[in-house]
This record gives C-alpha cells, structure tokens and sequence, in this order.
C-alpha cells in the first residue's frame, strides 16, 4: 500500500474510502510539481491511519482486562 500511496497518491486515498481527499490529491498531482506533496500527504495519512488503527487496538486490549 505504501508503494501505491508513493507513485499514486490519489488511488491510495480512494482505496481506503476517502474520496473527497483522493479528488484533491488527484487534482494536486497533476501539475508537476504538486506530485511530490501529494505522494507525502498519502504517506503520511497511511501511516497516521495505521497509527491510529494500532491505537485503537491497544485501547481495545485495555479495556478488556
């Protein structure tokens, strides 16, 4: 997944449901020189996401003993 948030940031966003993001990162990547910070902001969102998805596993765990 980290492989397609690089080379196409706005597939990424569209894979995990986000579509209005994935639009603007779309219409981001396709100056040339947006490409570069659309492909960072995919990778930071996949991480947070993961993150965020780890956390929320944690708390769970918690919670339960």
């Amino acid at each position: 997944m980290t492989l397609i948030a690089i080379l196409l940031p706005w597939l990424s966003f569209l894979l995990r449901g986000r579509l209005i993001r994935g639009i603007v990162c779309l219409l981001l990547q396709c100056t040339i020189i947006g490409w570069l910070p659309a492909a960072i902001w995919a990778v930071l969102d996949l991480q947070n996401s993961r993150a965020d998805r780890r956390t929320r596993r944690i708390v769970r765990a918690m919670r339960n003993t």
